[in-house]
């Protein structure tokens, strides 16, 4: 399972995303993910919204296996419930 994570820096939401992610790469020998940068690649937000298929307004906005899950909290959720993170 791949994740991917469009962020931009100094956003607390993108780190914490960021976090949990790398936090479940540890854990889970079926789980990676790749960050990217919105701002070092020179991705803006319409391009974000043509990715995700609807306007995007905050990022981070995050995929796993191309579906989109969408920004931090939903992440922690879909964490929570489909790959048994916090019940160590």
């Amino acid at each position: 399972m791949l994740a991917v994570i469009f962020g931009r820096p100094g956003c607390p939401y993108c780190v914490r995303a960021k976090e949990l992610a790398e936090k479940l790469s540890q854990e889970r020998d079926d789980f990676s993910f790749r960050y990217i940068d919105i701002h070092a690649e020179g991705i803006s937000k319409a391009d974000l919204s043509k990715t995700v298929g609807k306007p995007v307004e905050t990022v981070p906005q995050i995929f796993i296996d191309k579906l989109h899950i969408g920004g931090c909290t939903e992440f922690e959720a879909y964490a929570k419930k489909n790959l048994s993170l916090y019940q160590h």
